[in-house]
C-alpha cells in the first residue's frame, strides 16, 4: 500500500489545504494528515481543535485520515510507514523552505520521498496566519475555510476581539 503524509499545523485547515489533501488522496492508497502539535509559532486553536477540524474537513475523503504527532516529519513518515511526504507550494518562498525540508529529510532518511503540489490559483496568497488575522480583524475568510472551521474561527476571532 503507499501511504504518503500532508504534514502542518493546520491552524486552522484552510480550502487551500483541502485542495492538497484532495488532490493527494488521489495519488495514493492512504493518505495520512499530520497535524504537527508544537511548531514554532503563536496558535489559535489548541492540537485537540486542530485535531477535530482536520477530521471534519477530510471526512468525505476515504482514503486520508488525520493523526497528530509530535517530533521530526520523517520520523513521523517512517512511524506510519509512509513513503512520501506531500507538501503544498504556493510561491517561490515556499520552494526555498521546502528544498532546505527536503534536503535535510534526504539526508536523514533517503528512502523518504517529497512531493509538491502547486496550489491552486486561488488560493495562492492563502495562509493560515493571514487568514487568522483577516478574521480577527472582522473580515469575512468564510469562503477560504470548511464550514467547521468558518463557525470556529469566527467564535476564536470574537473571543479575541
Amino acid at each position: 500500500m503507499t501511504t504518503a503524509i500532508y504534514p502542518g499545523s493546520f491552524d486552522p485547515i484552510t480550502n487551500g489545504h483541502l485542495d492538497i489533501i484532495t488532490r493527494a488522496a488521489r495519488l495514493f492508497e492512504k493518505l495520512i494528515v499530520g497535524i504537527y502539535d508544537r511548531p514554532d509559532k503563536v496558535l489559535l486553536f489548541t492540537t485537540e481543535e486542530r485535531l477535530a477540524l482536520v477530521k471534519q474537513a477530510v471526512s468525505t475523503i476515504p482514503n486520508a485520515e488525520a493523526r497528530v504527532f509530535s517530533g521530526m516529519t520523517a520520523s513521523f513518515a517512517k512511524e506510519v510507514k509512509a513513503q512520501t511526504i506531500v507538501r503544498g507550494l504556493r510561491m517561490s518562498a515556499d520552494f526555498e523552505k521546502e528544498f532546505d525540508l527536503a534536503m535535510m529529510n534526504k539526508k536523514l532518511f533517503p528512502e523518504i520521498e517529497l512531493i509538491c503540489l502547486m496550489s491552486d490559483l486561488k488560493y495562492q496568497f492563502l495562509s493560515s496566519s493571514l487568514l487568522k488575522e483577516a478574521a480577527i480583524l472582522g473580515g469575512d475568510v468564510d469562503d477560504l475555510v470548511p464550514k467547521p472551521v468558518a463557525v470556529a474561527l469566527r467564535k476564536k476571532a470574537h473571543s479575541k476581539m
